[in-house]
Formats: structure tokens, C-alpha cells, sequence
């Protein structure tokens, strides 16, 4: 069985961890196609979103650690992890995580490298690596203060207690909380509404909001500038005006 499944439709991209037997815990291997995927995504310009999901009730159980793999040092296979980290959160495309069941360790911190999250509400969130004798790994050393503060941060990690989706909802650690049943339906509706909109602009209003942390009033105008000067110079906005003026839906071709 494939680790990681890839489809397209109407420029939406879904990538499914596809390990349903074992809460799509991921191989080095997952991580690695993962991550492949994840670029190929970035350089498709018929891609407009990314959808990250699970196959089956669980979204992903973090990195397995007994997978039976050939064994390599410990140092190599967090290069493996930080790189699969990187190449999601580098996606200059909008990107989803579709969560239900469980999201721990690696798995929980996958969601958080997305823009976006939408959990079901049979959703099981954790930090798990203390109860494992580890610390925080794929990026929630830095996810984690920037969705919910420090001193939260500090709390999930240190405890590394299993929240469920209500709770995730009231730190902000998610974007949205549905029933299961309608988990996919609410997320294809998003995912179609980024994949009409005008991809140029989006990308760029991501780039800048990623950017925003690190940088000064000051230079966040600096960058919204340029960002703007060459949005004016895309057939995007063209189409954009022109279609208000009309009252029609625009239709956007990524120029």
C-alpha cells in the first residue's frame, strides 16, 4: 500500500497519509513522499489549494517509530522531518488540513504547519513526545507560541495532555470545529472557494502574513507595496475590476 496518496480535481490537491491501520502513523518514508508531493504542488501553477489529510478516522498519529525501516542515525531521520516540515510550510498555495480522530506528536504539529485547520469534532489533539521521553519535534517549538502564546505553548508541551476538539477551538489551535459528518463537505466548500479565487494575490497576502512576525511596521509596508505594484500589473486584477464593473463573478487565471 502506497504510504501517501495524491489527487487532483478542478485545482485542488489532496494528500492523504495512507495508513488507516495504524492512525496513519508515518513511515521516513511517508515523510519523504510527503514532502515530494508538497513541492510538486509549489512549482504546478494549476494548483490553486492543498488539502492535508488522513485516510480512514484518524488524521495522523505522528512519525512511526518502530517501523521496521533501516535503521539510520537518529540526526538523519530529523533532517528527514525538519525537510518534510519546511517543504509544507514553504507551499506558497493556500493550504488545509482536514483533522478528525487523532492528531498527535508529528501528526498534531502537520496540522499546525498548514494555514488552515478544520477538525471534526471526534478530533484528539496532543503533544505528545513528553509522555514518550521526547521533545517537541516538526516545528511545534515554533508553531506553538505563535498560535497560542508562550505560556499556553509551555503548558501543552510540557503536559502533553489529549485535548479534544472543543478545546482546540477555544485556544485557537484550530480554525474550525464540525461534526464529522460534515467535515468533508465544509472543507470542499473551502477549498473550491480558494481554488476560484486569484491565486497571484493570495499567495501573496500568505507570503506577507508569514512574514509579518519578523518584521517592523516599517518594512511589513514596504513589502505590502511591492506586493501591490505587482498585483496592478496582473491580467488578474484586470479581470477583477473589469468584472465589478460588470457585476459578474471574475474568473482568475493565475497572470
Amino acid at each position: 500500500m502506497e504510504p501517501v496518496l495524491v489527487s487532483r480535481s478542478d485545482g485542488i490537491v489532496t494528500i492523504s497519509l495512507n495508513r488507516p491501520d495504524k492512525k496513519n502513523a508515518a513511515t521516513w518514508e511517508a515523510w519523504r513522499q510527503l514532502a515530494v508531493a508538497a513541492r510538486e504542488v509549489s512549482i504546478n501553477p494549476s494548483d490553486r489549494v492543498l488539502v492535508i489529510t488522513g485516510e480512514g478516522g484518524d488524521f495522523c498519529s505522528g512519525a512511526d517509530l518502530w517501523a521496521g525501516e533501516e535503521e539510520r542515525p537518529w540526526l538523519t531521520n530529523m533532517r528527514a522531518l525538519a525537510d518534510c516540515c519546511l517543504a509544507i510550510q514553504q507551499v506558497p498555495q493556500p493550504t488545509i488540513a482536514k483533522v478528525r480522530g487523532v492528531a498527535v506528536g508529528a501528526g498534531a504539529n502537520l496540522a499546525l504547519a498548514c494555514d488552515l485547520i478544520v477538525a471534526s469534532d471526534t478530533t484528539r489533539f496532543s503533544e505528545i513526545f513528553a509522555k514518550r521521553g521526547l521533545s517537541v519535534d516538526f516545528g511545534g517549538s515554533w508553531f506553538l507560541p505563535r498560535r497560542v502564546g508562550m505560556h499556553v505553548a509551555k503548558e501543552l508541551a510540557f503536559f502533553a495532555d489529549i485535548l479534544p476538539a472543543a478545546e482546540l477551538e477555544r485556544l485557537g489551535l484550530v480554525n474550525r470545529v464540525v461534526p464529522d459528518a460534515e467535515l468533508d463537505e465544509f472543507v470542499d466548500g473551502w477549498a473550491r472557494r480558494l481554488a476560484k479565487a486569484p491565486p497571484l494575490a493570495i499567495m501573496q497576502t500568505k507570503r506577507l502574513l508569514d512574514n509579518a512576525m519578523s518584521m517592523s511596521l516599517e518594512q511589513a509596508l514596504i513589502a505590502e507595496g511591492s506586493a501591490q505594484a505587482a498585483n496592478f500589473g496582473t491580467k488578474d486584477t484586470a479581470e477583477a475590476l473589469a468584472a465589478f464593473e460588470a457585476r459578474r463573478e471574475p474568473n482568475f487565471i493565475g497572470e
